[in-house]
């Protein structure tokens, strides 16, 4: 079988290097989804202040915080836990998040709501911050270079 497909010119002058895994994934997915955590909460901050003034930039501001301290927790526990055990990064953040919902329910029934919070602006700002933080993450996953399998050690000239 013969291919059709036509050489063309070649892509570079010199040879193409050896691409390893992505370094320090998880505090680059920290950086890149709390960035477009904050851009979330400027846009929903922004009718929020206009509509209900302080209260209700500060009830929008209050959700996207309580968003993207949840979610930061998970990346922290993926970067200290997956230097030392990559493969265990996984089953720590299932760990994680069920301490998460616990610890995070828990805290929100015992202190409950302050009478100036707009409930409205709350889940503005937290649904608008998960989106945000969640799309980030998906792109952030898409862009990294994951070894999935071992590469076989080069072997010696002498060992043929």
């Amino acid at each position: 079988m013969t291919s059709n497909a036509e050489s063309g010119r070649a892509s570079g002058s010199g040879p193409v290097g050896v691409s390893g895994p992505t370094r320090s994934l998880w505090l680059r997915l920290l950086a890149l989804s709390s960035a477009a955590g904050a851009g979330a909460l400027i846009l929903a901050g922004i009718p929020a202040v206009i509509l209900n003034g302080p209260s209700g930039v500060l009830s929008s501001t209050l959700g996207g915080l309580l968003v993207m301290l949840f979610f930061a927790i998970s990346l922290l526990v993926g970067h200290f836990v997956g230097r030392n055990n990559p493969s265990g990064a996984i089953g720590m953040f299932a760990a994680t998040y069920f301490v998460k919902v616990v610890g995070f329910a828990v805290v929100l029934f015992v202190i409950g709501a302050p009478a100036w919070l707009h409930d409205r602006w709350f889940l503005i700002g937290a649904v608008a911050t998960v989106v945000f933080w969640q799309a980030a993450e998906i792109y952030g996953f898409s862009k990294a270079r994951l070894q999935i399998y071992n590469d076989p050690e080069p072997k010696e000239p002498n060992d043929a």
